[in-house]
């Protein structure tokens, strides 16, 4: 059952559908909800007696009406019952539940199974009007707020070409910014399992969701993943790890693809932290991205180690848009590689380059918040913003959008090593 089910007022021969019905246990209940049936001008023979059997025996065999209030208290598997119920109810009936269970996963369980709502029992005149007056609410919403609109999804990895360019602190700026100035619900992944700081630099903890679903990936769902995420704000979600280093992580390598499709699917843009050995150990995992972010020094390492990186890309993610970025680059000396350089070597140019500014990250550190927060005024969180600024506007590229690839992967490389040894 989804939430909420296609909206429709007529049965499937055409026939006009009941406005409500209601299956319940009790006679309280069933006073309580007698004098809103009369504000409502529902019939009270719509007013059944027994819970989520009768209910399901009765919608069997007659067309389900358009709101429906069930009574739980009876039912033994509850959650197993709503899935039966939804086999014999026709689109379009937005299902309300009551019961005895006073518990948040239970309750998210319901929601997640498409229930609208759900009221703790003794349920008073009061909650059941509140609650019905919703129903209709959602019964006669605009289709296109409810089943057309189709929502972006972007998925955007980070990868840092070599270690300590940066590259996690760029992947926490950008879904800082994403989320709270552009208002996408926004999830960072980071999959350094061990040594990830995705949590600490929002000052959390990251607890052992993460693990425990690789661990479990059979336990991997919307609802496992929501659990397992600790929250900056309504708009920002993280799932990082602190896992012992003394227990190297064994899981099931379709684990993390299934791990990162839940989390996808339930934001509107997914910032991933990858480490360089996930994305050549999982390609997989960039085979749907939108834009990656390919961060880099300027060094004859960093050099050498994006040409490879561009190659390993262009057959895993070749719907991407990859972008080139170098970090930390120092506003006065010449860098070991020079941009003239370096753009010949890797046959594309850098898409944006980030001044080094070594106050601002320590005062960053020190506060246990993003780059972009902590030095909002600098040149570098003004690059990283330009980033973020990209990514809903950015979607797959074509072909004739693409930079021209890299044909000869190392000769640019040795050409310039054998100019510097010169």
């Amino acid at each position: 059952m989804n939430a909420p089910w296609t909206m429709s007022q007529r049965t499937a021969n055409g026939a006009p559908r009941d406005q409500f019905a209601a299956f319940l246990c009790d006679e309280d209940t069933l006073e309580a909800l007698k004098p809103v049936a009369n504000e409502l001008n529902w019939p009270h023979e719509k007013i059944f007696k027994g819970g989520m059997r009768n209910a399901i025996q009765t919608l069997a065999v007659s067309a389900s009406p358009q709101i429906l209030l069930i009574d739980l208290s009876e039912s033994e598997d509850p959650i197993q019952d709503i899935n039966s119920l939804a086999e014999v109810c026709e689109p379009g009936t937005v299902v309300l539940t009551l019961g005895n269970i006073n518990d948040v996963g239970f309750y998210r369980d319901l929601m997640t199974s498409g229930i609208h709502d759900y009221l703790l029992k003794p349920a008073n005149s009061d909650a059941l009007r509140q609650s019905l007056l919703s129903a209709q609410t959602t019964l006669h919403a605009p289709k296109s707020a409810v089943t057309e609109e189709i929502a972006v999804r972007h998925l955007v990895p980070v990868i840092g070409v070599r270690g300590g360019v940066g590259a996690s602190m760029i992947a926490t700026s950008l879904a800082s910014v994403v989320a709270n100035h552009h208002g996408l619900q926004t999830a960072l992944l980071d999959l350094d399992i061990h040594f990830g700081t995705g949590a600490l630099c929002f000052d959390l903890e990251p607890g052992r969701g993460l693990t425990d679903a690789l661990e479990n990936p059979n336990r991997i769902d919307s609802l496992f993943i929501e659990r397992a995420m600790v929250k900056d704000n309504d708009k920002l979600s993280i799932l990082s790890a602190e896992a012992p280093i003394n227990a190297p992580m064994i899981s099931d390598p379709n684990a993390y693809h299934q791990l990162q499709h839940e989390v996808r699917s339930g934001f509107e843009c997914v910032i991933v932290d990858m480490p360089r050995h996930m994305a050549v150990q999982h390609p997989e995992l960039l085979s749907e991205a939108s834009v990656i972010y390919l961060i880099t020094e300027m060094s004859l390492s960093g050099t050498r180690d994006t040409i490879r990186m561009l190659a390993m890309l262009k057959n895993a993610a070749p719907n991407a848009n990859i972008l080139v970025v170098a970090n930390k680059v120092a506003a006065s000396g010449d860098p070991e590689v020079s941009r003239k350089d370096y753009e010949a070597s890797i046959e594309r140019q850098l898409h944006a380059i980030i001044p080094l500014d070594t106050k601002a990250a320590i005062t960053s550190a020190k506060m246990g918040r993003p780059f972009t927060e902590s030095a909002k005024a600098s040149k570098a969180s003004m690059v990283i913003k330009e980033l973020a600024k990209q990514i809903s506007a950015i979607s797959v590229v074509g072909e004739a959008e693409k930079q021209s690839s890299v044909k000869d992967k190392l000769a640019p490389f040795k050409a310039l090593l054998n100019r510097k040894k010169s």
